[in-house]
């Protein structure tokens, strides 16, 4: 009788152990999709980060804002104009900024899986360089272009270290062409 009692009162804490272990797992299995949820939060705000810059291409905090959120020696794919590395971003962000003063990147859509982000945007803006051209294309700055971009960052310890990039320059070029 008493092991009948004891195997029954051990039984009895063994389901009460299971229902609490369940709860503990379910609590554990809320709290990484809520972890999970910020983390890809966070990496949305750090990659707008890029976006914002490339929006205000003549910010003169230009090499502090771009320190925030991209590594020294960023990898882009293609290489920007401007060379390697987080300065030649900030070279062709510069260049841009002289060339299309009222540049915008306006994110569209971010996905993102596991550390990278994944962009689609809209670039647009109304060249107007004081060469008079726009990639070879004569210019007058009467034209807006408005071209789609998709683009694929990697983050690692809380900065952009790589970005492939489309960007469909050729349409850009052929809206603000002054040719008819």
């Amino acid at each position: 009788m008493k092991s009948l009692i004891y195997t029954a009162a051990l039984a009895l804490l063994v389901s009460c152990n299971t229902v609490d272990a369940q709860k503990v797992a379910e609590k554990a299995v809320e709290k990484h999709k809520q972890m999970k949820g910020m983390e890809k939060e966070n990496l949305k705000e750090l990659v707008q980060k890029f976006y914002d810059q490339l929006s205000n291409p003549n910010n003169v905090n230009a090499h502090a804002l771009s320190q925030e959120y991209m590594a020294d020696d960023w990898l882009s794919t293609p290489q920007p104009l401007g060379g390697p590395g987080r300065q030649g971003f900030l070279n062709t962000l510069a260049a841009f900024g002289g060339m299309i003063p009222d540049l915008n990147w306006a994110v569209q859509e971010m996905l993102v899986d596991g550390n990278r982000v994944i962009v689609r945007s809209i670039a647009s803006g109304t060249p107007n360089s004081p060469e008079g051209h726009f990639f070879g294309a004569p210019t007058d700055g009467s034209k807006k272009f408005e071209i789609m971009t998709i683009d694929v960052h990697t983050v690692e310890d809380g900065k952009m270290v790589r970005s492939y990039h489309v960007e469909d320059w050729a349409t850009a070029i052929q809206q603000v062409s002054n040719q008819e």
